[in-house]
């Protein structure tokens, strides 16, 4: 390991950036091509990340796991070429895996016979035990109940895999071919970015190299204190959110709540306080994030603050590596709430908390700036079916099906988003040759985006024919509660599974669906930015004539009155003027600051803070 660090040639920083880059593309490309399993494959549900010696991200892309877990309990020093580290334990993992279906692997990189950095994938599998099909049972009580779990151990030892804990691990798993194959894929894939990243080390020397991951981890921390930080008030600000159920419970609010201080001139100008969060829940939505000074939540909530960026063209110029840390001081309440679950809490649906975290710290931010960050967005929702195909072998069918964005100060929100980056639905050709259902729609959930001037981005519309009897499996939150608008801007709509009629909880293992019937899904809309009734009448027609908003959303939404063939729609614009002055009257002098749908009030009486947050 280095002392003092040297300068970087500006040069050579460029060129190590864009390596970087290319070697955790590289790794990610690999593993696409060569996996099994479709949620690793088609759905990409994965990540790489290059990490230093100093277990700092480095890359920025995405977010990954931690090092940290690995050379705690295999010191650097033992580590030889050709080693393989794995490990899923959500409680240790340092806050940096979430569930155990998400298997971690890591590979040093060597140069002159030392380790110079770590390449790493992560990943949701397909099946690692436990309860239900998935590894994910939503009314599980404990995390015994979830699948195998194993610690950080050596999967291969100087090139040779250790053929015993991967009988293990297949052994445990439903689905042991495709467990296998994206073992192997990830696995040979992070190795393969070991040997590039070693290249990089060998053409220029380490000092010069680990000085230019200096720079680039330096240049993120001035970036964000000076770019974005210096754009939040000083002061201190609260929000709070929820998840809506548990599994186990009857639904109510599960709080998530952050106190956010802003001081510039102190070493970490930001302090994320979490006091306040409610106790950890019986059910699988907690999330052990208080591990390592919460060094993983740090990274995964910093990509919110690219928002207060000065335009969206500068967002996306804006990667979220290492230096972000050293500006986020995080404070956690005292084990036993829902980020600081105790041992062997469940937590295989611990996105309802990791996720809703997302938009706790862009309503507090917006509180903080007069409204300049987006509405509340889609989380994540795991929906699917398992059974038997036509020859009588198993089969699971798992889908992360995203929703629509909020809408933002400048621009309507995006349609159909994924929050994991780079994921995706599985495509219907690839699904129906694949599985016992024909795909009979796959669209726009119509009228899910919440109304707004900038309206909110729709959801899906899916719609599942089965073949053969199954069962229906469902990991979702926002089916009681919407995506909250901003600054006048109203909700989104709900998540909805009808099974010919029957409406499905958000938290299902095994609804029984028979042969003919249709599965009908509708993913979150996100929440509206500004009042629906300032909103350009003639965007609003657009909306309809795409099929975006309906005639009567038009109407009674944003008081725009329509007339004309669909393919030639033309704003009234005298009876709209009527329609939006009758809108505007029964309007408090005062309109919410933030509007969280229809669902809210049911559940409002859980938190002494529900309603007073909300102006």
């Amino acid at each position: 390991m280095r002392g003092e660090s040297t300068s970087a040639d500006p040069v050579l920083v460029e060129i190590v950036e864009g390596t970087l880059s290319s070697v955790e593309k590289e790794v990610e490309t690999a593993i696409a091509r060569t996996a099994r399993s479709p949620m690793i494959r088609d759905a990409h549900d994965f990540r790489a990340g290059i990490h230093d010696v100093r277990l700092r991200k480095l890359t920025g892309r995405s977010y990954s796991a931690l090092v940290q877990p690995v050379v705690r309990d295999f010191p650097v020093a033992e580590m030889n070429p050709g080693d393989v580290f794995f490990h899923n334990d959500v409680y240790l993992s340092e806050g940096g895996i979430g569930h155990l279906p998400d298997l971690c692997v890591t590979v040093p990189v060597f140069h002159d016979g030392a380790v110079v950095a770590f390449v790493q994938a992560f990943g949701h599998h397909d099946d690692i035990g436990g309860a239900v099909p998935g590894s994910m049972p939503s009314h599980a009580r404990s995390v015994f109940e979830e699948g195998l779990m194993v610690p950080p151990i050596k999967l291969w030892d100087r090139g040779v895999p250790n053929r015993a804990a991967l009988t293990i691990m297949t052994r445990n798993s439903r689905m042991p071919d495709s467990l296998a194959g994206d073992l192997d894929a990830e696995c040979s894939a992070c190795l393969m970015g070991a040997r590039r990243l070693g290249e990089l080390f060998g053409r220029y020397g380490r000092e010069a190299v680990e000085a230019c991951f200096d720079a680039i981890i330096s240049k993120t921390a001035e970036t964000f204190r000076r770019e974005l930080l210096t754009r939040i008030p000083e002061g201190t600000h609260v929000w709070e959110d929820y998840a809506e159920h548990d599994g186990v419970d009857e639904p109510r609010l599960h709080t998530q709540r952050i106190t956010l201080t802003v001081d510039h001139r102190a070493p970490a100008p930001l302090v994320i306080d979490f006091t306040g969060t409610s106790p950890q829940a019986k059910g699988p939505i907690n999330h052990a994030g208080d591990y390592a000074d919460g060094v993983f939540l740090k990274k995964w909530l910093a990509p919110i603050l690219r928002n207060l960026a000065e335009s969206p063209e500068r967002m996306a110029e804006l990667d979220v590596n290492e230096g972000v840390v050293p500006l986020i001081e995080m404070r956690f309440p005292e084990k036993g709430t829902l980020l600081t679950p105790i041992f062997p809490a469940p937590t295989n649906a611990r996105t309802f908390v990791i996720l809703r975290l997302l938009g706790v710290l862009a309503g507090v931010l917006a509180k903080a700036t007069g409204g300049r960050m987006p509405a509340d967005q889609e989380t994540i929702r795991y929906t699917g079916v398992y059974g038997d195909d036509a020859d009588g072998v198993p089969y699971l069918m798992r889908e992360v099906l995203g929703g629509g964005s909020g809408g933002r100060w400048y621009a309507d929100g995006e349609d159909t988003i994924h929050v994991v980056p780079d994921s995706r639905n599985i495509p219907v050709e690839f699904a129906e040759s694949r599985w016992p259902f024909r795909v009979e729609r796959l669209g726009l959930a119509r009228d899910s985006g919440g109304p707004g001037l900038y309206r909110g981005g729709l959801g899906y519309d899916k719609h599942l024919r089965m073949l053969r009897d199954a069962s229906f499996m469902s990991i979702a939150d926002r089916s009681i509660l919407s995506c909250w608008g901003v600054n006048g801007g109203r909700a989104g709509r709900p998540f909805v599974v009808e099974i010919e009629g029957r409406e499905m909880e958000g938290l299902v293992d095994d609804s029984p669906v028979r042969a003919g019937e249709v599965i009908r899904v509708r993913t979150t809309g996100g929440g509206g930015w500004g009042s629906p009734l300032e909103r350009d009448p003639a965007l609003v027609a657009a909306d309809v004539r795409d099929g975006k908003v309906s005639a009567e959303g038009a109407h009674d939404d944003y008081g725009v009155v329509l007339c004309g063939p669909r393919d030639d729609l033309q704003v009234d614009a005298e009876a709209t003027a009527l329609r939006r002055a009758e809108l505007r009257a029964p309007l408090p002098e005062r309109a919410p600051f933030f509007d969280r749908g229809p669902g809210f009030p049911s559940l409002s009486g859980g938190s002494p803070y529900a309603e007073v947050d909300l102006i």
